[in-house]
């Protein structure tokens, strides 16, 4: 897990630039750091190490193969590089270094382009051949990795962080304004599910995508090199084959995901997800190893999920942290959160995530794994029962025992909008009568009239087929994002997050399956649960309703919050704001002071938005950029 950088250029690159680039990013690598510039001084690639596997200087970064024929800069993991290092071997590969860095160069090799598929891991790299003068970048399956990149006035430049290049000549720190108030009105579109980034000058390759450069004239084409399973042909294995084969498949996840030379626990919520990886963790690595795991408590909240977190950790034996994030803490660490993070996030979650990260870097815990995607790949949202009816109804006449039986464990989760007239109303109407009337919640009617002539109120409608609306919630929906923040909070404090449940193993087979064994028996993440029963404690397996981890976001907004808010309210400066209206919010601040909750969210919006351009736009502005070439 580390920091990459590079640039490629016409002319001499200037290696101070992508110094410059890496030591920005030094929290994702302070173990190390490396450059390598070509022989023709036109391609020079930085490096930030965060020291996993073979922890010697044999597997510093970039790294070139013996014969200096290819060069490559690397962040992520390769979780069976000990599987493609033994086919390698057999194949006569010799190997100076005990890492999975190393594999990437001999597989690219080996079997050039092709090595992609052969990878299971979480990865975004960059492979200079001189051979056939190109650069191979490559980012991920799920995305879990970040490849940024642009291309310049005869140069291309990539890094993990924007922050790096933001840092260049020449690369504006514009902001697209619809993109940047669609994700405030719905946080699952718009900041990571595009090439397109925020930023108007930087791109980003999405999932399961390679780049080829060609390092002669800069040019560049972006393909697909794995896509999720559109249309699979179905198993026709029977229900306990298939929960046989999915405890295997995640089992075996878990398992790739333990190889470590540095110590390794889980990320601990009372949740199905991330008990399951905790528990099968424990039955990989024996009852007497040391495990942690780290919770995060909100005693004062409703949302507090330590109770149902002790109960795995005592089944599982785990040396249990708890964490106890605060508005006042958040207070004291949001610029450096703000900065770390790089983009706004859409709710206090995200904070309480990075005081997990903390807490495991203060216990000297560097790798965690986390129950990250469960809902998303396995259908663990109310929300999908809709679609999992219009699916089931396909293949089976009478759908009304079925039906019956969602609504009597889940009453609102096929339950409609009330007053669905509002939607049809124009935007201009629901401002007038939210502004007249003192009324809403959305964060819409907090956007300045302009900014929301360009924003879509809801995210569309959802597929009426299960399966296809799990693929969109999991690469182009709030996973994309939800990777993002783990990314960012995880590696702010030099720690490597693992997701065993974004295993493309996993998705490729969960799709051959019948929706029955995704949502039946009124129970989300039905296959899930059948195959932890007896693993987890019963009363986890059997936890129905979901419960988000989410801090207390209306008493921190009435008590450490407030003084930030009145603040940046009272402000002249607030009034030229770019995509909100101070009319509205000052108003809805007055209704939330008088007891309106449901305002909380939007109010905090509003706070982390500005915060976020006070914070780290005018730092970025701030910075003594420097040429990308010489």
């Amino acid at each position: 897990m580390c920091g990459l950088a590079g640039i490629a250029a016409l002319s001499d690159v200037n290696r101070a630039a992508v110094q410059a680039m890496t030591d920005l990013m030094v929290h994702r690598g302070p173990d190390g750091e490396g450059l390598w510039l070509s022989a023709d001084e036109r391609i020079c690639f930085g490096h930030r190490r965060l020291s996993i596997i073979d922890l010697t200087g044999r597997a510093a970064q970039p790294m070139q193969d013996t014969t200096g024929t290819y060069t490559l800069t690397y962040n992520g993991e390769i979780y069976n590089f000990k599987e493609v290092r033994a086919e390698l071997a057999a194949l006569g590969a010799q190997f100076r270094s005990d890492s999975d860095t190393e594999v990437i160069l001999e597989a690219y090799r080996t079997w050039g382009d092709d090595c992609l598929s052969r990878f299971n891991g979480m990865f975004a790299f960059a492979l200079h051949d001189a051979k056939r003068n190109r650069i191979l970048c490559a980012r991920d399956r799920f995305g879990e990795k970040p490849f940024l990149f642009l291309s310049g006035a005869g140069f291309f430049a990539f890094a993990s962080e924007y922050k790096a290049l933001l840092s260049l000549e020449c690369v504006r720190s514009d902001v697209n304004n619809s993109m940047f108030a669609q994700f405030f009105v719905t946080p699952s579109q718009s900041l990571d599910q595009e090439r397109q980034t925020l930023f108007t000058d930087i791109s980003q390759l999405l999932p399961g995508e390679k780049l080829v450069l060609n390092a002669q004239d800069l040019s560049f084409e972006i393909s697909s090199y794995w896509q999720p399973p559109l249309d699979p042909n179905p198993t026709g294995l029977s229900e306990k084959e298939a929960i046989d084969i999915f405890r295997d498949l995640l089992q075996d996840s878990v398992r790739l995901r333990l190889r470590s030379d540095v110590p390794v626990g889980s990320c601990l919520s009372g949740g199905l997800d991330s008990g399951s990886i905790t528990c099968l963790a424990r039955e990989l690595i024996g009852q007497h190893a040391k495990y942690d795991t780290f919770t995060g408590r909100f005693p004062e909240s409703d949302a507090d999920e330590g109770p149902w977190a002790e109960i795995i950790s005592k089944v599982a034996g785990t040396q249990a942290h708890e964490v106890f994030p605060t508005g006042e803490k958040l207070v004291d660490t949001l610029d450096n959160f703000l900065w770390l993070n790089e983009l706004p996030v859409d709710s206090t979650s995200q904070y309480a995530q990075w005081c997990v990260f903390e807490a495991a870097k203060d216990a000297g815990v560097t790798v965690l794994l986390d129950g990250q995607g469960g809902d998303e790949i396995l259908a663990g949202y109310e929300q999908y029962f809709a679609p999992y009816l219009a699916t089931y109804q396909k293949n089976n006449s009478d759908i009304a025992q079925e039906e019956r039986a969602i609504r009597n464990r889940y009453p609102l989760a096929l339950s409609t909008r009330d007053q669905r007239w509002k939607n049809h109303l124009p935007r201009g109407a629901k401002k007038f009568l939210s502004r007249t009337f003192g009324r809403g919640s959305s964060a819409f009617l907090a956007l300045d009239a302009g900014v929301a002539t360009q924003v879509r109120e809801d995210a569309g409608t959802p597929p009426d087929d299960l399966h296809a609306a799990l693929r969109k919630d999991a690469f182009s929906g709030f996973l994309t994002t939800l990777l993002r923040y783990g990314d960012r909070n995880s590696m702010a404090h030099s720690r490597e997050v693992r997701l065993p449940f974004c295993d493309h193993r996993i998705i490729e087979f969960v799709a051959t399956l019948p929706v029955e064994m995704l949502m039946g028996s009124a129970q989300t993440k039905y296959i899930l649960r059948q195959a932890m029963s007896g693993i987890l404690p019963e009363s986890i397996v059997t936890r129905w309703h979901k419960q988000g981890f989410v801090p207390p976001i209306t008493g921190w907004l009435r008590g450490d919050l407030r003084g930030l808010v009145e603040t940046i309210f009272n402000d002249s400066s607030f009034n030229k704001t770019s995509i909100w209206d101070p009319v509205w919010c000052r108003r809805a601040w007055r209704r939330f002071r008088a007891g309106e909750a449901e305002l909380a969210p939007t109010i905090w919006k509003i706070l982390i938005s500005e915060c976020w351009e006070d914070r780290f736009l005018r730092k970025i502005a701030a910075m003594d950029k420097i040429s990308p070439t010489m």
